[in-house]
């Protein structure tokens, strides 16, 4: 999460009209706008190769992906946010109060920077959680390659399956898998920077 904008409280309507005018993307929660800054050329690479991968999936099945540009909000606690990449299996959701919007991802995806790692696995976890529609949810490191994807099982568990290079990801709502090396092909990963280090 970025950080928060200089404004006090704001409702979600104000938002969505920033939202509108605004040039770059902004997270919102609880009343609070957050500014979603851009990343480095490694994590939109491979939010792009992530992306192609899922598509070849989906184009199988039938389901719809979308890149960050798409918007998904989480009705259960009112979240709104753009997650790297996400698909839809079946008819397209909407948030009643934002046409912009997508409700019931499948599968959402975040690539992990030094910045995010902890929200996207703590907290923004816990809000996809609580969207039903949701099967994986899939971190995929800038760092090493490695893909950490989260199913839900049977029993509405969570399961975490770590997969690494040489190895492939599978997911629990769509058939086939993907090769981790392939999402990684031609991305130059910079070693993360050691705790205390100048940056």
């Amino acid at each position: 999460m970025g950080d928060a904008a200089a404004q006090s409280w704001i409702d979600h309507a104000t938002y969505l009209a920033l939202e509108r005018v605004a040039d770059q993307k902004h997270e919102w929660f609880d009343g609070r706008v957050y500014a979603m800054a851009g990343g480095t050329l490694e994590h939109a690479q491979l939010c792009a190769r992530i992306g192609s991968e899922l598509l070849r999936l989906a184009d199988r099945c039938g389901c719809t992906v979308f890149s960050a540009d798409a918007k998904v909000r989480v009705l259960a606690t009112g979240l709104a946010t753009y997650p790297d990449a996400s698909m839809v299996c079946g008819e397209v959701e909407r948030d009643p109060d934002d046409a912009l919007a997508l409700t019931n991802p499948t599968v959402l995806v975040e690539v992990l920077s030094e910045g995010t790692e902890t929200y996207d696995r703590d907290e923004k976890f816990a809000h996809y959680r609580r969207i039903p529609s949701l099967r994986d949810y899939v971190l995929v490191s800038q760092y090493k390659r490695q893909i950490d994807v989260y199913s839900r099982d049977a029993e509405g568990r969570w399961v975490l399956t770590v997969s690494e290079a040489g190895e492939a990801i599978t997911l629990a709502s769509v058939d086939g898998s993907i090769d981790v090396d392939q999402v990684y092909a031609g991305v130059a990963l910079q070693p993360r920077a050691p705790r205390g280090a100048a940056r």
